[in-house]
């Protein structure tokens, strides 16, 4: 498949506006794959900001010509992506996005990003469930900026338009009694989403790209950018009609508060089912509780008063360094604390992890595995993360992506045993990459000094 990074004028909700597009379209089609699958992946850049891909949340191959976010692809130039992915990985729903330094905020927020899934996922649903019908929502926003989506500077509480699948209030048809399967997936830059649907409850069945164990049930859900759940929804026997909203949030004295904003148009009519049992179990069980741990690490964050610099362990963002080491097929211990007054999210590439705890709680390992989860204001969570498959450089970081621009990044190495965390060992992945490619660890053109970014000035949280 071929992607074209281009800076268009297109339909943005309600509105005409210029955008960061994906082949011409601000929601770009989703993009879809089956275990075992190779992806091959041309992307050409016409913008004049640097830019690549990230396949979020996926488990492949950190090293080129595979999940490389360390590269930058200039302006008119093509880099070739291979992605091999193991027959072992999960079914769900993943996005891709740029993952471009300095530049994500402002490039993700504009337009670049879209929804991925892997198959199968029903294969778990009983017989009754196997055909019902299936909805992506993917939930951007946008602020606008005369005739153009903006994107710098970005603050992150100025209002916003909310839009499902690039559209304004788009309607969702249900029938009576009907089961369906949604796709959740906050695939913007940095706000969160409280989604509720009034006389329903979501039904998780899955949590960024990882099948639960045991389904449960919530007449919310707190998405953070960059997470997603795939639910099963179950309409009411009568006809009628209910606003899918966001409800208001707020993120901690020193983050935003997001008002209430209305979604989507759900309308119940037509002819009446009967209402489908919903499963209890799901998803295979994968549980690292009692686990050998090879390794435990701290992750602290905090940012400066004015917030305009965001740090990890006391150090901004610098991809020559290696800020963390860890070795291939071993399970390791992570304490993330947040020391700030604001939430922060915990993303890591190239493995998921399981939330042991928020804040001391346990969290049962039925519904503990993600790729993307927010640490409270003040608090901390424990995760443990198992090191399959792949060796090499890749990073963790906090998923608001203003905080990650300016700083809130880290370099994890990924080794094997006994070879030292400069050499990653290991042989690169079949695939050439064409023009555009870069050294691991290159800066785009336009390098600012730590702290600053395209993406926010001043107080780069609150604005």
């Amino acid at each position: 498949m071929s992607i074209t990074v281009e800076r268009k004028r297109v339909q943005v909700g309600n509105q005409m506006l210029y955008a960061f597009t994906y082949n011409g379209r601000y929601m770009p089609p989703t993009l879809r794959a089956r275990p075992g699958d190779v992806i091959e992946l041309r992307m050409t850049n016409r913008v004049d900001q640097d830019t690549n891909i990230h396949l979020h949340g996926l488990h492949v191959s950190p090293r080129p010509p595979a999940d490389d976010i360390f590269i930058a692809i200039g302006y008119g130039q093509t880099r070739d992506y291979r992605y091999e992915l193991p027959k072992s990985i999960l079914p769900g729903t993943y996005w891709y996005h740029s993952h471009a330094h300095f530049y994500s905020a402002a490039q993700v927020a504009g337009g670049e990003s879209g929804v991925l899934i892997i198959d199968d996922l029903r294969q778990y649903l009983p017989r009754d469930l196997k055909d019902i019908t299936e909805h992506t929502i993917g939930l951007k926003d946008d602020q606008v900026d005369g005739d153009s989506i903006k994107t710098s500077p970005l603050s992150i509480g100025a209002a916003t338009n909310r839009t499902v699948n690039g559209q304004q209030n788009p309607v969702i048809h249900m029938r009576p009694g009907e089961t369906q399967l949604w796709r959740l997936a906050n695939i913007g830059a940095n706000i969160y989403y409280k989604l509720h649907l009034p006389g329903s409850r979501f039904h998780v069945i899955g949590q960024d790209g990882h099948p639960v164990h045991r389904v449960y049930s919530a007449d919310s859900l707190v998405i953070a950018a960059g997470a997603r759940f795939d639910v099963l929804v179950q309409a009411g026997q009568e006809p009628g009609v209910a606003q899918l909203e966001t409800l208001p949030y707020n993120t901690g004295s020193a983050g935003n508060q997001f008002p209430q904003a209305d979604l989507a148009t759900v309308v119940t009519d037509g002819k009446p089912m009967r209402p489908a049992s919903i499963p209890t179990k799901f998803g295979p069980v994968k549980d690292l509780t009692h686990a050998e741990i090879a390794a435990r690490k701290t992750v602290v964050y905090t940012e400066n008063s004015a917030g305009t610099e965001f740090y990890i362990n006391g150090k901004t963002y610098d991809p020559d360094r290696i800020d963390f080491t860890s070795v291939l097929n071993t399970v390791e211990e992570w304490t993330v604390v947040n020391a700030s007054d604001e939430q922060h999210s915990f993303h890591v590439h190239t493995n998921q992890f399981q939330l042991m705890s928020v804040n001391g709680t346990p969290v049962s390992p039925s519904r503990g595995w993600y790729d993307t989860v927010t640490v409270p204001a003040r608090g901390s969570v424990i995760v443990r993360t198992q090191f399959l498959d792949f060796t090499g450089k890749t990073v963790l970081h906090c998923h608001i992506l203003n905080h990650e621009n300016m700083g809130m990044m880290a370099v994890l190495d990924i080794v094997r045993k006994g070879v030292p965390s400069q050499d990653s060992s290991g042989p690169v992945p079949a695939g050439k990459p064409s023009s555009g490619h870069q050294p691991s660890g290159h800066q785009p053109s336009g390098h600012q000094p730590s702290g600053h970014s395209p993406s926010g000035h001043g107080k780069g949280h609150n604005g």
